[in-house]
């Protein structure tokens, strides 16, 4: 029997009935053209993507296919990891994917922040991140970095009056201590939501948005899905956060848009509630969270 390539595209889905937007995708790094990549999604019923830099190129990229088709918003940011590789030269960052100028200090940091700054401030960019936290390899050094990047972009989606993508990894109690510090923006998402049924409820009386990816489908997930089971309807987003975090059965394999469908089924399970009924609430949301 053959068996089908870690690396092979998994098939398309049946088609949702009810348009949803993919509400965090990295399309600059998956394969194919950003048309094809569009169109593959819209075949499926995704229609509109939100296209997340994590550094300034990644971020200028955002802007630029975001200006360029109607159906793409952009966000643009330094991601958790970019900070301590701009500050320290740090390779323990584990940041995303396209590199940085290292060890530049302070001074560099707020250079790279003073061009988020500028993207954030073009109509067709509609929210500032992924910003946050991620503790998953990162010393006391680094936490410093993030967490000084992390308020920077606070105050840049406050003052543009943009949403703020939140990316937490392993630092849940910190994310949302500066949070409350400095006063989060009117939308506030938390992509690729990792918390727990508690921390869901918290997020909730907070008003703050809870974007669930392919993880939500995983066998060792139940604390996702016991959250996404108490997340207030209003308060849910779907994205893939492609090319990773693909949903199952296809898991490890490359993600992209067009498996929506697979986890927004999965959530309608969870919340018992048909597809229809859980696409048409996570297109709604989606548009007001990003205002588009």
């Amino acid at each position: 029997m053959s068996r089908t390539p870690n690396d092979a595209p998994p098939p398309l889905p049946e088609p949702l009935r009810v348009a949803v937007a993919d509400s965090h995708t990295h399309l600059d790094m998956q394969s194919g053209t950003v048309e094809e990549g569009l169109a593959k999604a819209a075949s499926v019923g995704v229609t509109t993507v939100v296209q997340v830099g994590c550094d300034v190129k990644g971020s200028r990229w955002a802007a630029e296919t975001a200006a360029a088709h109607e159906n793409v918003h952009a966000a643009v940011a330094l991601h958790p990891n970019e900070a301590p590789r701009i500050v320290h030269g740090d390779p323990g960052g584990h940041g995303p994917r396209q590199g940085a100028r290292a060890g530049g200090g302070e001074g560099a940091l707020d250079d790279a922040l003073a061009e988020i700054d500028a993207l954030a401030a073009l109509p067709h960019v509609k929210a500032v991140g992924e910003t946050g936290l991620d503790y998953f390899r990162t010393g006391p050094e680094g936490m410093a970095a993030q967490e000084r990047s992390f308020r920077a972009h606070i105050e840049i989606a406050k003052r543009r009056g943009k949403a703020l993508v939140i990316h937490d990894r392993d630092a849940h109690a910190d994310v949302l201590r500066v949070l409350r510090e400095e006063g989060a923006p009117e939308r506030t998402v938390f992509h690729c939501y990792s918390g727990d049924a508690a921390m869901a409820r918290e997020c909730a009386a907070a008003g703050y948005y809870m974007s669930f990816a392919g993880t939500v489908t995983f066998k060792n997930a139940a604390s996702l899905r016991e959250a996404l089971a108490v997340a207030p309807s209003e308060l849910v987003l779907v994205e893939t956060d492609a090319p990773y975090l693909t949903p199952a059965p296809y898991r490890g394999r490359p993600n992209a848009p067009y498996l929506i469908p697979l986890t927004v089924r999965a959530m309608a399970a969870v919340r018992g509630i048909d597809e229809d009924a859980m696409a048409t609430a996570l297109a709604a949301n989606t548009a007001r969270a990003f205002d588009y």
